[in-house]
């Protein structure tokens, strides 16, 4: 089966400063039929503008992930962790029994455009744990960059779930091959460009989820700058 989710469809909150497309239920935006998709509950496309952010406030129990895509992010949690993330970089920020953050624009001047991404885990209560990693996005042209995954897995950032979030710049020539295994399920979200998979030609925020589909897909850029997000999930 092959779920689609255009870019359209997807929940909308604008607040002048904050403009946040909701691929899942959140805040103010409920969709019975879009709660979340095994264990991957929040995709949010934000985009803030210079000298706005989220103030400081409470999260525990979840895996949040941001992905940078452009712009400076400034973080800052009760770790102890202060970060500013730009293009390319890549947080985990594992709340277990609770943590404190904030999220601001990191630039006077421009707006910061990034996913924030929430992940159910495998255990609760654990300690709070932040980890932040920057990745050449250029070693992902091609092939498939391992940007998180388990904390059972060797990778570079680690969640509490078994679950691995992956980066792809598929060409034109050749494009990404993947498989979706007998138990598990996949989540492709468009992040730039236009792509073409499972007969869809797909454009930045769209996204298709896979289950129960035995055979492999193939991502193929429609244009120059496609740039794709595969999450690989348990079933």
């Amino acid at each position: 089966m092959i779920i689609d989710r255009p870019a359209g469809a997807r929940g909308h909150g604008s607040h002048g400063w904050l403009d946040s497309r909701h691929t899942f239920s959140f805040a103010n935006y409920h969709d019975a039929d879009w709660m979340g998709f095994g264990p991957l509950r929040v995709i949010n496309e934000d985009r803030v503008q210079p000298g706005h952010g989220f103030p400081t406030h409470h999260h525990a129990n979840m895996e949040i992930v941001s992905i940078v895509l452009e712009g400076a992010l400034a973080h800052r949690d009760s770790t102890g962790a202060e970060d500013v993330l730009h293009a390319g970089d890549v947080q985990c920020m594992s709340a277990g029994a609770g943590i404190d953050h904030s999220e601001y624009n990191g630039s006077a001047s421009e707006p910061v455009h990034f996913l924030q991404v929430w992940i159910q885990p495998d255990r609760v209560n654990a300690p709070p744990v932040h980890a932040q990693h920057g990745f050449d996005p250029a070693q992902a042209a091609g092939s498939w960059q391992l940007l998180v995954a388990s904390d059972r897995d060797d990778a570079a950032l680690t969640i509490r779930q078994d679950a691995r979030i992956l980066r792809g710049l598929p060409g034109a020539a050749a494009g990404l091959p993947f498989t979706v295994p007998d138990g598990r399920r996949a989540w492709l979200q468009v992040t730039r460009g236009e792509v073409v998979v499972a007969g869809r030609t797909l454009g930045a925020g769209d996204a298709i989820g896979i289950v129960d589909e035995s055979d492999g897909f193939e991502v193929r850029t429609a244009g120059a700058g496609a740039e794709v997000l595969l999450f690989d999930l348990p079933r």
